[in-house]
């Protein structure tokens, strides 16, 4: 039997457990990234254990968009604790819950009246898919039982959200035999900004004309594939899609997971185009990051499309679904975000990091920049080594984690033009080093 250690731990010797007996994400235990340990956190710095203060130019994974210890987000949890943290959503509800889902069909795009809550960005995705293959079960079509999404992709890490992630770049190849099997286009080659090619949608229309009487839903991501590839593609080929879903009877799913509450200059990336898709899922920055919450939201038509089938239901339900505490920080996150003019922001960072990005285009190694709201993004030639390049980045002071070829910024929106600087100039030593 393991004995239990209930003494308070050694700050000296956090890293030494770390090792050896924590599992960190997309983490090796035989030959282990070494981590860093924070101990606290304020606006965009994190402050590590030795005393060193970094600028987080990651957001935590796109999530707090308002930096760290904001006294708003600190008030809302520390009112709603000492209500209820957690009460069953089954049977039972509750203002926060209410009050955010009201908020959330106010501000997305229209047509999307329902709102189901879940606990984190991947099973909102399975929230997603559930919802389209239960609406055409419930129509008598459960021939349509099949995906259609685009190469460079990526979704999230369980099964559902796996099988709709880019087969050969996304991460899980490995599972290739156990996953559904469904369709993918190739990624769209037309940038945000340039003159749209019909071309570009050629191959994608062929095979939702193709598989439309097999194809349940369409997922993509809006405007930004995020960790497929941080790739920014025209608007224009995100309202083909609409168009092609709508002409062969297929539901279209927008994840907006990393691009949603401001991230690419619009509330929401679908916003460019114009367009609003029958279920749409949400989480990472919807509660400024400071907890887990997701949000999949739908249309009547899908709703109802559900509701009025066999099982009379959706057949779905987290344990800990419509959180207080969480519901109750997204609500002031959100209105925290709306009452500032955050797209005057958002564009402010955008300027700072396009000028901060142009010294990186006579780098030798980097293949391409490019930037879109809060988003900066270095593409090297070669992939980096993550650990190597790591201590480098916390020795210039400052928190930025690459993957494979891409070296990447999502700064919180608080960020100043000091610190956006300081950031960008910081990954500039490191890469010409």
């Amino acid at each position: 039997m393991n004995s239990i250690t209930t003494a308070p731990v050694d700050q000296s010797q956090i890293l030494q457990k770390d090792q050896q007996f924590v599992w960190h994400p997309y983490s090796s235990l035989s030959n282990p990234i070494p981590a860093y340990e924070v101990v606290s956190a304020n606006g965009v710095n994190l402050h590590l254990a030795d005393g060193t203060e970094l600028i987080d130019g990651m957001s935590s994974w796109w999530c707090t968009i308002h930096g760290y210890n904001h006294p708003v987000l600190n008030e809302a949890a520390k009112q709603q604790i000492d209500l209820v943290s957690h009460v069953m959503f089954g049977g039972i509800t509750h203002a926060p819950a209410v009050n955010l889902c009201e908020k959330l069909v106010e501000i997305t795009p229209a047509g999307l009246d329902k709102v189901f809550l879940a606990d984190s960005g991947s099973v909102g995705v399975e929230v997603a898919i559930k919802m389209a293959f239960q609406y055409w079960i419930s129509q008598g079509q459960s021939g349509k039982n099949k995906l259609l999404s685009l190469r460079s992709g990526y979704h999230g890490d369980t099964f559902a959200a796996m099988s709709v992630c880019d087969p050969v770049t996304g991460m899980h190849h490995l599972f290739d035999q156990v996953m559904q099997k469904n369709h993918f286009a190739p990624a769209p080659k037309t940038g945000f900004d340039e003159a749209w090619d019909e071309q570009d949608i050629a191959d994608f229309a062929q095979i939702i004309s193709d598989k439309h009487n097999e194809l349940a839903a369409v997922i993509l991501e809006p405007i930004v594939q995020g960790a497929g590839g941080m790739r920014f593609y025209s608007p224009h080929y995100l309202r083909r899609v609409r168009e092609l879903c709508d002409q062969h009877n297929v539901l279209l799913i927008a994840d907006e997971i990393a691009t949603g509450f401001g991230r690419t200059g619009k509330l929401f990336a679908c916003e460019w185009a114009g367009i609003s898709p029958d279920i749409m899922c949400l989480g990472k920055a919807i509660t400024g990051g400071y907890m887990t919450l997701a949000a999949t939201l739908c249309t009547d038509k899908v709703s109802r499309g559900i509701c009025e089938g066999e099982a009379g239901c959706f057949m779905h339900g987290p344990t800990f679904m419509g959180n207080p505490l969480a519901c109750a920080v997204a609500n002031a996150s959100i209105e925290l975000l709306l009452s500032t003019d955050w797209q005057e922001n958002i564009l402010r960072i955008e300027t700072t990091l396009n000028a901060e990005l142009q010294p990186f285009v006579a780098l030798q190694s980097v293949a391409a920049i490019r930037s879109l709201g809060a988003i900066g993004v270095i593409e090297m030639h070669e992939p980096v080594n993550v650990a190597e390049i790591q201590k480098r980045f916390v020795a210039e002071g400052v928190w930025v984690r690459p993957f494979g070829k891409l070296v990447y910024v999502m700064p919180p929106f608080i960020s100043t033009e000091t610190e956006l600087k300081s950031l960008m100039q910081a990954v500039y030593r490191v890469l010409a080093g």
